[in-house]
């Protein structure tokens, strides 16, 4: 099968076919180049996805990674990352081995086919030329037969009339054999031109348009193997990289199975773990026996004598209160209710004889301020917890982590200590390379000057030390978090109930106020690290615990006249001791003289908080 001996007379349609070849060709180029730009546009939103939802570093979100759910979750991001760059390798290889050699193959095939179809286009126009000259020529003989034929007639007619002159018939003869000499050069010149005509005609369709056929019919062919095999090759690019898709999916599938549940467990128990014990059971309350407490109507604690008793049946009143100071309670049970006035409006204090007055109202039975001290949030009992909370809500860390639970704290102290005793180690090798590099100087004085190196091993000692004291004080706090961290028999023990009014009981100051107003943990302990229950009277216990200390100072602003209970009187430019800051409700707790307390309006006093006071 050739086309130039099937097709010899379909050249345009030939030209047109080959145009359509090319232009499929064109297109599969263009599928190809949208294709890369797909592959190149998915790696990339593939990569933005990934690193979207990786952790940012030094973050909250970067310490959950710890559980092997979210590990697994990080495996996953990073081996689309891979995949995503899987991608990129196909769309580059797609490029290189398919686009870029089509894109060159083609302007070669438009330059050979032009060529072949030009000599197509020679080759019609040289057979047109011979057949026009066939034609003449042809016309020509035509002519001169017929110009003969007419000139032997004449003779003829001439020959025959007798009126003719003799000359007159020579002449006609002449002509006519002139003109039938004309036919016969006409004749053999057209039979000529005749036989050369076939022979390029010949010639034309049976070498040159088959030979020129042909070679269009071989470029046609090798574009349809061209663009096989690049198919084929579109397919390999992909196949290539199939494996390391596989064994991307594969790292995903082992992430996805390396998933522990009971490790994530034990990873929440460390990380939330507060080290507290859990509350032992709370005693019955028989409230049908009478309480009888009397509160002074200008102090807390102004006379101890003839104070009544408060008992709560039986000997069992020892745990009442494990979590709760008595100044925390008489607080509570004495603590204004209503707001407290506003200041004097004159511009002299003294202008009011008697100063603002106290809010009046009727006393309360004591079993209410009992019922509402225990539904009350505890008030904050020493300064440092004060100032732990503040630090919460300034969301500032305390530089000892004392406003985490034990077990967390003791965490944060053990990476702490490990990263000072991290950088100490680095600075110990480094200057133990200067110290070195200073003994090879010492040997060889040409390769440099000892003493410039004094300054900076002085400075690398100097820092060796100041992380060593750090380290020191980091270590003590963590010596002294564990040291009262419970062990596991105390534990149980203090689960079981065993411990009963008459036992003595171990109870932390940092248990007793654990809960700041903002909700956080004050880790904190007095002077006295425990505190031991053994009198069996109510109000003994309350009475062995130490007053709280005082946070600051202050100065009366106005005098005031403190009439209800729970209040204290003050005097204007009387400087007092303050223990307890305002938590909102517009009073401050003072001291006077170690044995009276009270609360007065904050408007009526300038409160100087000491900054260096140290909660007990």
């Amino acid at each position: 099968m050739s086309w130039g001996t099937e097709l010899w007379d379909q050249f345009d349609n030939l030209e047109k076919h080959t145009q359509w070849g090319i232009d499929i060709l064109e297109k599969y180029i263009k599928f190809v180049k949208e294709r890369t730009e797909i592959e190149l546009s998915y790696a990339k939103q593939l990569r933005n996805l990934s690193k979207k939802y990786q952790p940012k570093k030094n973050s909250k979100e970067e310490e959950e990674y710890k559980y092997t759910a979210c590990k697994a979750f990080l495996s996953t991001l990073n081996e689309m990352n891979d995949y995503a760059g899987q991608h990129e390798v196909i769309s580059e290889n797609m490029t290189s081995q398919i686009t870029v050699d089509l894109m060159r193959y083609v302007q070669e095939l438009k330059q050979e086919r032009k060529s072949n179809f030009h000599d197509g286009r020679k080759a019609q126009q040289h057979i047109e030329t011979c057949w026009k000259q066939l034609e003449s020529s042809k016309r020509r003989f035509e002519r001169d037969c017929k110009e003969a034929d007419r000139a032997q007639q004449y003779f003829e007619k001439m020959d025959a009339d007798i009126n003719v002159t003799k000359a007159d018939v020579e002449k006609a003869r002449q002509q006519a054999q002139i003109r039938q000499q004309m036919a016969e050069d006409s004749k053999a010149d057209y039979s000529l031109i005749l036989q050369r005509f076939n022979q390029e005609q010949w010639e034309y369709y049976h070498t040159h348009i088959p030979n020129i056929f042909q070679k269009i019919q071989e470029m046609e062919e090798r574009r349809i193997v061209r663009i096989g095999e690049s198919m084929k090759t579109y397919a390999e690019v992909d196949r290539q990289v199939i494996p390391i898709i596989g064994k991307c999916l594969d790292e995903i599938v082992k992430a996805a199975e390396s998933i522990d549940q009971k490790n994530d467990s034990q990873l929440v128990v460390e990380a939330y773990k507060s080290g507290f014990e859990p509350p032992g059971d709370i005693e019955f309350e028989d409230y049908t026996q009478p309480m009888k407490r009397t509160v002074s109507d200008n102090s807390l604690s102004s006379s101890k004598e003839g104070k009544p008793e408060l008992r709560f049946g039986g000997k069992s009143r020892g745990k009442l209160w494990p979590f709760i100071k008595k100044n925390k309670l008489m607080s509570l049970l004495t603590s204004p209710h209503q707001p407290p006035p506003p200041p004097p409006a004159s511009a002299s204090p003294s202008a009011v004889p008697n100063g603002p007055q106290s809010p009046k109202q009727p006393k309360e039975p004591l079993s209410h301020r009992f019922n509402e001290f225990m539904t009350s949030k505890p008030k904050i009992h020493c300064f440092r917890s004060l100032k732990r909370g503040l630090s919460l809500k300034l969301g500032v860390t305390p530089e000892d982590f004392s406003n985490f639970p034990p077990e967390q704290r003791r965490k944060k102290l053990q990476q702490k200590v490990d990263d000072l005793n991290r950088e100490i180690q680095k600075e110990t090798d480094q200057r133990d390379a200067i110290t070195k590099m200073k003994d090879v100087y010492l040997k060889n004085p040409q390769m440099g000057d000892p003493a410039s190196l004094d300054q900076k091993l002085t400075e690398v000692t100097q820092n060796i030390e100041k992380l060593q004291l750090e380290a020191q004080k980091f270590e003590a706090w963590l010596a002294e978090v564990e040291g009262r961290l419970p062990a596991r028999s105390e534990q149980a023990r203090r689960q079981s109930g065993l411990y009963d009014g008459q036992t003595h009981q171990t109870v932390t100051n940092c248990a007793q106020d654990r809960e700041s107003p903002d909700g956080s943990y004050t880790e904190e302990q007095s002077q006295e690290s425990e505190h031991k229950v053994l009198a069996p009277d109510f109000d003994d216990e309350f009475d062995d615990e130490e007053p709280l200390p005082a946070i600051g100072t202050c100065k009366a602003l106005y005098t005031f006249e403190g009439q209800n209970e729970g209040t204290i009187s003050v005097v204007e430019g009387e400087t007092l001791s303050v223990i307890e800051e305002d938590k909102g409700d517009g009073w401050t707790r003072i001291r006077r003289n170690e044995d009276e307390e009270g609360y007065v309006p904050t408007s009526y006093v300038e409160v100087y908080l000491d900054k260096n006071a140290k909660g007990s």
